[in-house]
Formats: structure tokens, C-alpha cells, sequence
């Protein structure tokens, strides 16, 4: 897990060396720069994670040094692919999951990313063919960007380390789009700044003579697979890839733990890396360090469920009581690394990952993906247009996704008949009137073979909800220099949940009943059937009438606030705002929206008003 950097023709050593450092933070171990002939410089900032050893060093050649990479991620199945490499001929020198991944390039070309199991942003450069090949992980787990300034080609796994090549660091065309599709941008080639694009996820790209093709090497709808006939047969089968995808991320040389929400994803991670332990099939022998961020006395906190965990599983926890006064100086410094927008305050998120690093733990197994994969959001609700009108089933739906609602004054309650009404009403319309655009792969054979929830699902899984978190939890973790591992995203996973119907989803009341089912053995049954969904935020009605009703008021009273062009009428903000501050309103998602719109403001003063130039 590191930072990379390149830039075709090569950089100013000096130059090249600054912006590198920009990234210290996703690599403090190590450094390395390589310019080669004047065509290309490439860096590299380490956190080391397999292969403490100087050995596992980059940027990294081969034995001839005709190829010279740059890799950002892990490759869980290393192992494998070595004894695989090794049966075909080639040796290794160290043991690091780099050396695996140069040498499948250099056997299998560009095809070896579909060998890999993992996540990565990588770049290996030809010196021979003055050729470049980069790629980015199947689902936009590592990120990447790119820009091309007077004919200069850079790469780098933040904005940042991108910032002193511009002539001008500016907001985008698209700024004010993005603004208000925060949830909508991260699978786009769109960035917050101009001049700067995303690399999608899924991608291969090779740049040459100037010029880069992009060309996309994964869809998961070509990999949908033939899943058992039973029910009870797909939970074992279930069971088995979970079990096999956490094993294969236990592989570690330095100290392993979880982020522990107390909810299911959580839970069932660690619950399976006890297992795991206990078979003595783990790959990691200090991995016993389980993180809880805590909310005492707010509607936002679970620690209580995740102290039942750990208490069945007989491992310690460290509880972090989230003081946002104890970060709140840090705001802007904290938006500078995130970079992007979004919806609520990283600074639970942060703080989480901070106390995961300073208690010596580097890595962690963390349980994003499942909602998103497997029905634990609002989406559930497209399971009525699947339930064909029958009367059982749309009620087993409606009770189901009331049993996530949070039970709380800040929250709505729900009405069966008027919400059922109003969701088949807009359903028929958009699809009468042919404005029903769930995905951009919709035109996909298999796509319309899915049922609805499962469309639905696809999509928030791979272009909508979960690769915006994604980038923002390879944020939150790399500000602390801390990988973040999701057993729930190895692509054998998604492959096979994809594959199967909404039914063995969710049903009998239950969100993602195919995790419940088959963790259920290794977990207390108050988590394993909690039906209750709060999700990790911030409790941010509680925080603007207490901790930070003071300056919450003073930054909507400032001139910079008051004349900002990236908020859309500050002073209609201002008052929203100060209507939560003075207790007038209480609501959650109304709070969470005045947060979402002061942003872009916070970000003016972390990343426009601040000097990215080379010294």
C-alpha cells in the first residue's frame, strides 16, 4: 500500500522529489525515485506491508531492466501465481507480492490483471518499446489520476501530487455538477480540479508516442457464474468464498486488526478471522486488534453490538470515543489529503484509523461492499417491482426495510400504504416515459436478465454508492498510513452474488440475508439478527447543537463564507444552518444536507488558497 507518481517526459529530480513527498502520508517507510533516459520519471512512497526487507524496495525492475514498475495495493494471491510463475520458469529474489506482479506481466501481458485477486493502481514502463501500461483494480479499491500539461504526461495516486505541474490550480467545468452528485462522480473521469482525470476502475491504459488508449478489461457481467439450485447451497458455497477471500487477506509481515462497527459486515469479518485462527489456516499471527469508534449518548452509536463481539469472540477492543473538538483545528488539513467531497465530516473515520495506527497496526479487515452487494440500504425497496403484486411478499419487503430505519426524533417514520403507492407510481411513469437509466452497462445482455433489485444493486455497487466510499476510506485510512483490506469485494464474491436472485438477498424481514445465514455459527445472535441500520457517520445534529454550535455560527458569519462562489446562496445556507444550531430543527438528513452544501467552502480554503507550486 503506497503512493505513486510518474511523468513522461521525465521531471527535475528536485521537482519530481516535491511531489512525491505530497504522498508521504500513503507511504512513510521508504522512497524511491527512477529516471530512466530522460523518457520517464517514476516514484514511489512505500508503506511496507510484505516484504519488510530492502528488497521489496520500488520502483522495481527486472533482471534485465527492460521493464521498471510502480504498484500501489496488494495481490492476495501472490502465492499462488509464484509457484504458477516459478513452474513456468522464473525465479524470484524476493518476497513481495511486486516481484509476482512484474514477472505475470511480463509471462502473460496485460491479461495478467485478470489473474490477479487484490486491488492496485499500477504502472510498469518498457524501456524498450518507450511504452507505458497502467491499471487500475477491478472496482476502484487504489486510486489514480492523470493530467497532461504542456505535453507532459503525470500520473499519481492523489490530485495532489499532481497540483505543481498545473499552471493554475482551478475548480472544473464540472465542479458545480459534481457538487451536486457527490454519490454519482467517483466511476467518471471527472475531478474537482480542471485538468485532472480519474482513471476508471476496471481499465487498462498503455501511453505512447503521447498518446493513451483506455480500454476496459472488467465487467462483472461477463463473469456471472451458474450458482447451486438450493438456497441452503448457496449460503454454504457463500460461506466457503467469504471464509477463502479473509484468508487470502490475512497474508501479512506486520500487524493485522478490524475496524469494528458493531453492525453485520463488521462482524462477520472478524468473526471470520477468528475462525480462521482458530483452524490455524490464517496467514497472519498478530491480528487480534479490533478498533470501535464510539458516539456515547447519540443515535449514531453501535459500540455496545460491537462489545458483544469481541466479548463471544474472547478479543480485546479498543474503544474510541469520537471527540470532534479534540480534530476540529485539523479541518482543513484534513480536506487538503481527502481532496474530494462528501456527505458527512471524516474526522469519526479519521480518527478511527488514527488510533488503528498509533496502537501499531498497519493493515486492516474492514467489512465494505456487503451492503451495496447484498441489500442493506434503501435499495431493497426495488424488490416490489420483483414481488409481481403479491400481497406476502411486498409485506415481508416493507417490513423488512423498516427494520433498518433508525428509531429515533431525528429520523421519519414509515407509512406501508402511501410508500408502496408512491414507489409504484414513479416505477410505471419512468418507465413509461423511458426515463428509468439505472446503469450505464443497461444495454448488457446479462444486465437484462437480472431481477430489479439486483440491477438496482449493480449499480450502487459498481458506479454509484460504494466506489465514492472506497475512495473515501483509502482517504481516511492513508492520511494514517493504514491499508484497508474488503474481504466482501473479492471479485469471486461479486461474481457469484450478482448471479443470484433477490430472494436470497433479503427476505423474512432480513437485509442481506445470504451473510446472516451463513455467519450465523460464529457470531452472538443480537448482531447476527439485528435488524436496526444506523451506518458509520457522523452524529452531526448533536455535534452543531453542542460541541460545535460556536463554530458552526462564527464560520457562517465570516465574509469568506458570506462571498464564496462555490456555495449556492450562502446566506439561505447560514440560515438552514443556524436553524439546527438553535435547536429550531432537529432532523438528520436536513443537518446532514446543510453539512454536504457548507463543503465545498471548507474545500476553497484547504485546496484553492493554498500554494501548490514548486519551490
Amino acid at each position: 500500500m503506497c503512493g505513486i507518481l510518474g511523468t513522461i517526459p521525465a521531471t527535475d529530480h528536485s521537482q519530481f522529489k516535491q511531489s512525491l513527498d505530497t504522498l508521504e502520508h500513503r507511504g512513510p517507510d521508504d522512497y524511491g525515485i527512477e529516471t530512466l533516459n530522460n523518457s520517464i520519471s517514476l516514484g514511489h512512497r512505500r508503506l511496507s506491508i510484505l516484504d519488510l526487507s530492502a528488497k521489496g524496495h520500488q520502483p522495481m525492475q527486472n533482471e534485465d531492466k527492460r521493464y521498471t514498475v510502480v504498484f500501489n495495493g496488494e495481490i492476495y494471491n501472490f502465492l499462488e501465481l509464484k509457484e504458477e510463475l516459478r513452474a513456468k520458469g522464473h525465479s524470484f529474489s524476493s518476497i513481495s507480492d511486486t516481484e509476482v506482479l512484474l514477472k505475470a506481466y511480463i509471462e502473460w501481458g496485460e491479461e495478467c490483471v485478470l489473474k490477479f485477486n487484490g486491488m492496485w493502481a499500477f504502472a510498469i514502463w518498457d524501456n524498450e518499446d518507450k511504452r507505458l501500461f497502467l491499471s487500475r483494480d477491478r472496482f476502484g479499491k487504489k486510486p489514480l489520476f492523470y493530467a497532461i500539461e504542456d505535453g507532459k504526461f503525470i500520473f499519481a495516486s492523489e490530485m495532489k501530487a499532481i497540483y505543481p505541474f498545473l499552471k493554475h490550480v482551478e475548480i472544473s467545468e464540472d465542479f458545480h455538477w459534481m457538487k451536486r452528485n457527490i454519490l454519482a462522480y467517483e466511476t467518471t473521469d471527472k475531478c474537482l480540479i480542471k485538468g485532472i482525470k480519474r482513471f476508471p476502475p476496471g481499465y487498462n491504459a498503455v501511453f505512447k508516442e503521447g498518446e493513451l488508449h483506455t480500454y476496459r478489461y472488467w465487467n462483472t457481467l461477463d463473469h456471472l457464474v451458474e450458482v447451486p439450485k438450493t438456497y441452503e447451497e448457496q449460503v454454504e458455497h457463500f460461506r466457503y468464498l467469504f471464509l477463502d477471500s479473509c484468508k487470502l487477506r490475512m497474508r501479512s509481515d506486520v500487524p493485522i486488526g478490524t475496524a469494528l462497527s458493531g453492525g453485520l459486515d463488521s462482524s462477520a469479518t472478524i468473526a471470520a478471522m477468528a475462525y480462521l485462527s482458530g483452524h490455524n489456516e490464517s496467514y497472519a499471527e498478530d491480528w487480534q486488534h479490533a478498533f470501535v469508534a464510539s458516539f456515547p449518548g447519540t443515535p449514531m452509536d453501535e459500540s455496545h453490538y460491537a462489545k458483544m463481539v469481541t466479548d463471544h469472540l474472547g478479543i480485546k477492543a479498543t474503544f474510541i470515543d469520537i471527540n470532534p473538538l479534540q480534530h476540529w483545528n485539523k479541518l482543513e488539513e484534513y480536506f487538503y489529503l481527502f481532496e474530494d467531497l462528501y456527505i458527512t465530516s471524516p474526522i469519526p473515520m479519521i480518527m478511527t484509523y488514527q488510533a488503528v495506527k498509533q496502537n501499531g497496526v498497519t493493515v486492516t479487515l474492514d467489512g465494505h461492499g456487503a451492503d451495496e452487494l447484498i441489500s442493506g440500504y434503501a435499495q431493497i425497496t426495488e424488490a416490489l417491482w420483483d414481488s409481481k403484486f403479491n400481497i406476502k411478499n411486498i409485506k415481508d419487503i416493507l417490513n423488512t426495510y423498516e427494520g433498518t430505519l433508525n428509531k429515533s426524533d431525528q429520523f421519519e417514520s414509515l407509512n406501508h400504504l402511501k410508500f408502496y403507492t408512491n414507489y409504484m407510481v414513479k416505477k410505471v411513469a419512468k418507465k413509461l416515459l423511458g426515463k428509468e437509466h439505472i446503469s450505464r452497462d443497461a444495454k448488457h445482455p446479462n444486465f437484462k436478465k437480472l431481477d430489479n433489485l439486483t440491477k438496482y444493486l449493480y449499480a450502487i455497487f459498481h458506479e454509484k454508492t460504494l466506489p465514492t466510499l472506497l475512495r473515501n476510506y483509502d482517504r481516511y485510512a492513508m492520511i494514517n498510513s493504514v491499508e484497508i483490506r474488503m474481504p466482501f469485494m473479492d471479485h469471486r464474491i461479486v461474481s457469484f452474488v450478482n448471479s443470484l436472485p433477490y430472494t436470497s438477498k433479503l427476505g423474512d424481514g432480513y437485509t442481506k440475508k445470504l451473510i446472516r445465514d451463513a455467519i450465523d455459527p460464529y457470531l452472538p445472535k443480537e448482531v447476527t439478527w439485528r435488524k436496526s441500520k444506523i451506518g458509520f457517520t457522523s452524529p452531526i445534529v448533536d455535534w452543531m447543537q453542542n460541541d460545535l454550535k460556536e463554530w458552526f455560527a462564527d464560520t457562517t458569519h465570516t465574509k469568506s463564507f458570506l462571498e464564496s462562489e462555490l456555495v449556492i446562496d450562502p446566506q439561505e445556507l447560514q440560515s438552514r444552518i443556524m436553524s439546527i444550531v438553535n435547536g429550531e430543527n432537529n432532523n438528520f438528513v436536513f443537518a446532514q444536507r446543510c453539512w454536504t452544501d457548507l463543503t465545498p467552502h471548507i474545500w476553497e480554503k484547504s485546496i484553492l488558497d493554498r500554494d501548490h507550486s514548486f519551490n
